[in-house]
């Protein structure tokens, strides 16, 4: 009876579900790249992160029409994937869990080349 009520008030714990990660508002160019069924292709879609944190990101998309709920997002920019699982869906706005949480060092790269790219942008249209 004891092991019953010890596994029914047991709690999975892990860093993942408990922490709260500081989110940097981005609006940074990527791309979603989904799997198809039986393995069969990949298929991409642009979209843009409004928001990210180690944990996860607010994507926007013109439409989740045929849209998995598992996949990898790419920033422009960055070569590594990051597998992403997906929490909720609202209109064009799609939040999204990271499979596993992202180094403090891309994080970075992707905060920071989001400034320089704004920067750059600024400067050329000055021109």
């Amino acid at each position: 009876m004891s092991m019953l009520r010890a596994t029914h008030l047991a709690k999975v714990q892990s860093e993942m579900y408990e922490r709260r990660w500081e989110r940097f508002y981005v609006k940074r160019p990527a791309r979603i790249v989904a799997v198809n069924r039986g393995l069969s292709g990949i298929t991409m879609r642009h979209c843009e992160i409004v928001d990210i944190s180690q944990g996860g990101a607010g994507i926007h998309v013109t439409t989740t029409i045929g849209l998995p709920e598992h996949y990898y997002l790419q920033v422009l920019g960055i070569s590594e994937r990051i597998g992403c699982a997906e929490i909720y869906r609202n209109g064009s706005r799609i939040g999204v869990k990271f499979i596993m949480a992202l180094p403090e060092n891309m994080l970075h790269r992707i905060v920071r080349a989001d400034f320089m790219i704004g920067d750059n942008l600024d400067q050329a249209k000055r021109r």
